[in-house]
C-alpha cells in the first residue's frame, strides 16, 4: 500500500497510509492530512489515484505545491518523490521499504541510526519535567537525533494539553541533536514557548533554558 512520510523541515513527524483513493492536504481540520500552520492554505492540495498512478494536484493554494522542488499544478508521483507544502515535505513511498535517509528520524523509534556514537557527543542534553506532567521531576536524556514532544504514542516525551479535553497538537515541537548542540524546533508555530517567548522558529538551546508546551513545563540542561 502506498504511504506518505510527513516531514517538517528535516524531521519525520509521522507515516500515513494512502488507504483510500483520495486524500486532501491543508490547514483546516476537515482535511485527511492536516498541516497546522498559518502559511498552509485551508485546502492546499490533494493526492489521488487514477489509472494505477498516484497524482498530486494543487487546490489554488496561496504558497503553491512543489514536487522535487518544482512548482506544479498537477503531477504524477513516483517512488520517493518529495511533495513540498511550505515547510512540510510529503515523501511518497510506493512499497513497504522506507529509504534509510527518511527512516532515520521516525518519531518514537530507537533504531541504531537514530543515536550518535558517544564519542561524537560533546555534551549530553536532558529535558526535565518541572510542572504539569505525569512524570514530574523526571529527566529524559536526549540521545536521539530527533526527540518529539507530543500527545500521541509516537512522541518521545509527552505533554499535557489545555483544558479537560487535553487539547493541543499531536506533535508540538522537536529537539534535534547536531554537532554544535541541541535545537528546539516548532511543529506548530507559536504553541510552545522558549524562556517565555512564543516558539516560532528553531532556537539553539542553552543550559537551564525553560520550555513550556501546553500545560507542561520543562527545563533543558546539559552534562559536560
Amino acid at each position: 500500500m502506498p504511504k506518505i512520510l510527513l516531514k517538517f523541515e528535516t524531521s519525520v513527524i509521522k507515516e500515513i497510509k494512502l488507504d483510500k483513493p483520495a486524500h486532501t492536504v491543508g490547514r483546516k481540520p476537515d482535511n485527511d492530512i492536516v498541516l497546522d500552520n498559518a502559511t498552509v492554505s485551508g485546502h492546499h492540495c490533494k493526492l489521488y489515484e487514477a489509472g494505477g498512478t498516484w497524482f498530486v494536484e494543487d487546490m489554488n493554494s496561496t504558497n503553491g505545491t512543489f514536487v522535487n522542488g518544482k512548482k506544479v499544478l498537477k503531477a504524477g508521483l513516483r517512488n520517493n518523490d518529495s511533495i513540498g507544502v511550505v515547510k512540510y515535505f510529503l515523501i511518497f513511498i510506493t512499497d513497504a521499504a522506507i529509504p534509510p535517509a527518511a527512516a532515520e528520524a521516525k518519531p518514537g523509534e530507537n533504531a541504531p541510526e537514530l543515536t550518535l556514537p558517544p564519542q561524537k557527543v560533546r555534551v549530553q542534553g536532558s529535558l526535565e519535567v518541572t510542572e504539569g506532567g505525569a512524570d514530574a521531576k523526571k529527566a529524559h536524556e536526549l540521545t536521539n537525533l530527533s526527540t518529539y514532544i507530543g500527545k500521541t504514542a509516537q512522541a518521545t516525551i509527552q505533554y499535557k494539553g489545555s483544558g479537560i479535553f487535553n487539547t493541543g497538537p499531536d506533535i508540538a515541537a522537536v529537539i534535534t541533536m547536531r554537532p554544535e548542540g541541541y535545537y528546539l524546533i516548532p511543529i506548530k508555530e507559536g504553541y510552545a514557548t522558549h524562556n517565555g517567548n512564543p516558539l516560532n522558529e528553531k532556537v539553539l538551546l542553552n543550559d537551564d533554558d525553560m520550555i513550556a508546551v501546553g500545560a507542561t513545563k520543562f527545563r533543558f540542561f546539559v552534562k559536560k
